[in-house]
């Protein structure tokens, strides 16, 4: 038999969601959209592994920037795209949504002959849907005869292969042609001919879900009693029938009176802020209840929780929680009925829903501005070229490997960010103005930090401060605004933000230093994704600062050691110590790598190419340096 080496597989739309980012106007007046992936199934496959469970999406894309979109978002989401075929000749679906109201949510689907709906039986193989646990279909593929035909293919093997297999009826009226295009906000137009094709099918599944809308399309009637009955009486499958605020009901058996008699889960009384995305958010935490074989109450309430945080925030899959968040939920409860504005649900969210791995970071930083224009024979134009140079030696080290990164600022490096975009480094990119305390920003971050509009998603913002606990009380509360500010302004541009303090340039320091520095940044309400601490010279200072981070932010990406000019031999005894502490992933080291290069380079004494091999072989030494040490910390 074929391992199942995953839990579930979706089937059917792939679309990219441009919500409009302005709420409370209409569609016409939206100025900027935010770019999600979407599509029920897609949704599903994320919001699924998001729960822990090992999902795929077996969709069209277009060859094309969304259809890579959507196939790298999904593959950061944890998704297997194995199921997901480029479409030569079809565009990426796309679709236009907005939030009017808590009432109003119109969207405009652009799928006129779009990649997915060119689905067909060639895409199902046999060997990946055998590797599943089940198969979970949606009905808008039933709605063609050459997706349908995909569809049925791929249910007739799950039932060969012992799957269990669930619809989500998923009904959209103008997907089947029953609406115009300016009326992609309607759920229910009743026709005898959906009716048929989805009774048709319904009894390839164990589990069918729906609200009651869906319902009365599946079983032919509005009166939902009577539609649960119809389509109980073609199949067998559990029903799940959605209520909205009430919640929803699982049947197993024959359909009683009414539905309160079904069994349920609690709902939560939430704000209710975006209707879209919220079955999918739903029915992800309703196959993880189900496939872990949990009692349905007990899949209802993940699922109702799942629906909850959908309906609370912005977007359809970036709203869906993590399985640390959703277990956080329930045991805590509804504190904020808004739950985009519940501090510290959204703090978990974030942390337990980044992407990408960076267990490992050897950064090669050259974000230098002052220290780099001290030097003979240095001006902006020759220093944006030496970077160029330093990010070539970062690429040559990193070989295409993951575990590296440059730290690259923008107005001296700004055609070396620009070569870097996509290049799989990690990138970090400076605001604070050199040298400046209290700490003042880069004019191009702008006093409302306006300028982080601009910035690419995978663009980390780092910000150093010389910050101490003996600083006088003028200058503490100037940079803990600042950084205060800064922090809420990354969060709302979905921006990684990395803290640097070093108060060894203000004052004396013992082995509690940092850590009070740290805990007065948490104290304020600021989680940085990531610190950037000095090398300390003792144990005890270095579990100190570990332990302040680790007991007030467990999700932490980590931190970073830099190197402060450090030569080779000192770096070497710093490294030791720092790679004893599990939170510490790596360094971010600079002038020791390129400081003699640039002082020749910048003088004319050497070539590029010189420049770079001698830029190249320090950062490959102190690469090896950190792997050798951490892996001789960790035995």
């Amino acid at each position: 038999m074929t391992p199942r080496s995953l839990d579930v597989i979706t089937i059917g739309r792939s679309s990219v969601d441009l919500y409009g980012a302005q709420v409370g106007g209409r569609l016409e007046d939206m100025g900027s959209f935010q770019k999600y992936i979407g599509g029920s199934p897609t949704n599903i496959a994320a919001g699924t592994a998001r729960l822990g469970l090992k999902s795929a999406l077996i969709t069209r894309v277009g060859d094309e920037h969304m259809g890579r979109f959507i196939r790298e978002e999904l593959a950061r989401e944890g998704v297997d795209t194995r199921g997901v075929r480029t479409d030569p000749d079809r565009l990426t679906a796309l679709v236009l949504l907005g939030i009017r109201d808590d009432t109003q949510f119109p969207l405009i689907f652009y799928r006129e002959n779009c990649a997915d709906m060119a689905l067909c039986e060639d895409d199902i193989e046999e060997d990946l849907i055998a590797e599943a646990r089940s198969v979970v279909a949606t009905g808008t593929h039933l709605s063609h005869p050459r997706t349908e035909a995909a569809v049925l293919k791929a249910l007739v093997l799950a039932r060969k292969h012992g799957l269990q297999t669930a619809l989500d009826i998923d009904y959209r009226p103008n997907l089947w042609g029953l609406a115009g295009h300016g009326m992609g906000e309607s759920r229910f137009i009743e026709s005898a001919a959906v009716t048929a094709k989805l009774q048709a099918t319904l009894h390839f599944f164990d589990l069918i879900v729906g609200t009651e809308e869906e319902f009365h399309i599946a079983g032919g009637t509005t009166d939902t009693i009577a539609a649960l009955r119809a389509v109980r009486a073609v199949s067998n499958a559990t029903l799940v029938c959605k209520r909205g605020p009430m919640g929803a009901a699982a049947f197993t058996g024959p359909i009683p009176d009414s539905l309160d008699d079904g069994q349920t889960g609690p709902g939560f009384p939430i704000e209710v802020f975006n209707v879209l995305g919220a079955g999918d958010g739903f029915m992800s935490g309703l196959l993880k209840g189900w496939l872990d074989g949990e009692p349905w109450p007990v899949a209802l309430t993940y699922a109702n929780a799942c629906g909850a945080f959908a309906v609370s925030r912005h977007g359809c899959t970036p709203a869906y929680p993590s399985w640390e968040e959703l277990q956080f939920f329930l045991k805590r409860g509804v504190v904020e009925k808004a739950l985009r504005k519940d501090a510290a649900l959204e703090q978990i969210h974030w942390a337990t829903n980044r992407h990408k791995d960076w267990s490992t970071m050897r950064v090669f930083a050259f974000d230098h501005r002052m220290q780099l224009e001290a030097m003979e024979g240095a001006t902006p134009a020759k220093i944006g070229a030496f970077k160029q140079l330093c990010l070539q030696a970062a690429l040559d080290v990193a070989g295409g490997k993951s575990g590296y990164g440059i730290l690259c600022d923008s107005r001296l490096g700004r055609d070396a960010l620009f070569q870097a975009a996509g290049s799989g480094l990690w990138i970090g990119r400076p605001v604070e103005w050199p040298g400046s305390r209290p700490l003042t920003l880069e004019p191009e971050i702008g006093p409302d930090f306006g300028g982080l509009q601009e910035w690419p998603l995978e663009h980390v913002v780092k910000v150093l401060c010389f910050y101490h606990p003996d600083d006088d009380a003028d200058t503490k509360a100037r940079q803990e605004e600042t950084i205060l500010r800064l922090f809420h302004a990354c969060r709302r541009n979905r921006l990684e933000m990395l803290l640097e303090i070093i108060p060894s340039k203000v004052g004396p320091t013992d082995d509690q230093t940092s850590a009070k520095v740290v805990q007065r940044f948490y104290d304020l309400g600021i989680y940085p994704d990531w610190w950037k601490l000095e090398p300390f010279t003792t144990e005890v200072a270095w579990e100190n600062a570990c332990a302040a981070i680790t007991r007030n932010d467990p999700h932490t990406r980590g931190v970073v050691v830099l190197g402060l000019d450090a030569s080779e031999a000192e770096l070497s005894a710093s490294l030791a110590l720092a790679a004893k502490q599990p939170l510490v992933k790596g360094f971010a080291i600079g002038r020791t790598i390129f400081g003699d290069a640039a002082r020749a380079w910048l003088k004319g004494e050497i070539t590029d190419a010189a420049a770079v091999a001698q830029m190249s072989d320090r950062y490959a030494r102190l690469a090896s340096l950190w792997d050798q040490t951490r892996e001789g910390a960790m035995k």
